[in-house]
């Protein structure tokens, strides 16, 4: 992997390339509240909160970006470093972020 790598909470500006990225790799667009990784400022990959689907860009090395967002997608479920109450209200953060998705 190359370049700097951003991980956000998906946006509704995102819906149109998180569908091409999944058309790209022959899957559904993923659902629920949805992590992303952008690589050199273009949106590479995503991964639902809600049930961990995720879906990448088949034509960039995205493998070590998709570890990323597993990493980190783990980590708000309260399988990472914070646990418990912490991963909870975290989950519910970003569902109100991110309602739409």
């Amino acid at each position: 992997m190359s370049g700097d790598v951003t991980i956000r909470i998906a946006g509704e500006h995102d819906r149109a390339a998180i569908a091409r990225i999944a058309e790209l790799d022959s899957a559904r667009p993923p659902v629920g509240p949805l992590l992303v990784a952008v690589l050199d400022e273009e949106l590479a990959a995503a991964i639902s909160l809600a049930d961990g689907a995720v879906v990448a860009d088949p034509f960039r090395p995205t493998a070590a970006v998709v570890e990323l967002l597993v990493a980190r997608e783990r980590q708000l479920r309260g399988g990472g470093v914070r646990t418990g109450a912490f991963a909870t209200r975290s989950l519910r953060r970003l569902r109100a972020l991110a309602p739409g998705f």
